[in-house]
């Protein structure tokens, strides 16, 4: 007579591995804080014609926020790049692109910041604007720096001197210079994305398993209410 067998345990689902390094999030503070403020103001319009406004009012304010609700969102607050020593995703406002670093040739800034493939196809990088002004800032900044330091060095006396009028000599403290020139914000970020980029060119090992190709995807979430109101706004205007 035999025993039956114990049922054996169900076996465990793997858990997916958790990432060594996580990604480096980059955004548009300006660009976040102007979002945030336009659709407070739409917000307050849209509701305030909604509730109070009379006839067609609160039908055109409707389709209005259908379309510049999705607009606002998709230019301010969604720009975002996220990167690691694999790959670049950029979430622009219309779509997220992914680029693994083997695909990627160059990393450019001109007017705008962009990443070239080896297809040749630019992508632009939404969240790190450009800023010909603080680029301007910056250099005036490293230059007045390295002037005061060249002329503190020039001038410097012993502790305790005095200078030509009986004050401090003035090269009695000479000004700190950065070791390289004083960058722009989003340049640094740029800089930061050509080292991941550089690193990986020197540690790439074998390709992987998987298809390294870049990827394209659609934001639908954000064009299907915007062209929802598009199309309710022309409708409502042509009926008048």
């Amino acid at each position: 007579m035999t025993t039956p067998d114990h049922e054996s345990p169900e076996p465990q689902r793997p858990v997916d591995p958790v990432p060594a390094v996580k990604d480096r999030i980059y955004r548009s503070p300006a660009g976040m804080a102007g979002g945030v403020l336009l659709l407070a103001l739409m917000g307050w319009l849209g509701i305030d014609a909604l509730v109070v406004g009379e006839g067609r009012v609160p039908w055109l304010a409707l389709a209005s926020l259908l379309l510049a609700v999705p607009l606002v969102v998709a230019f301010t607050l969604r720009p975002a790049v996220f990167a690691n020593p694999e790959r670049l995703r950029v979430r622009n406002p219309f779509r997220v692109v992914v680029l693994p670093w083997g695909r990627v040739v160059s990393l450019r800034s001109g007017f705008s910041n962009e990443a070239v493939t080896a297809d040749g196809d630019t992508y632009q990088l939404w969240a790190i604007p450009v800023s010909l002004r603080a680029r301007k800032r910056a250099s005036r900044k490293d230059a007045r720096l390295r002037a005061e330091a060249a002329a503190g060095g020039e001038g410097r006396g012993t502790r305790g001197s005095r200078g030509a009028f009986g004050g401090p000599a003035r090269g009695a403290v000479v000004p700190q210079v950065p070791e390289g020139p004083l960058r722009a914000e989003t340049d640094k970020v740029m800089d930061e994305l050509r080292h991941l980029h550089a690193d990986h060119e020197k540690t790439a090992g074998p390709p992987p398993a998987g298809p390294d190709e870049v990827t394209v995807r659609w934001a639908w979430e954000i064009l299907g209410p915007a062209l929802a109101g598009a199309v309710l706004l022309v409708i409502l205007i042509a009926v008048g």
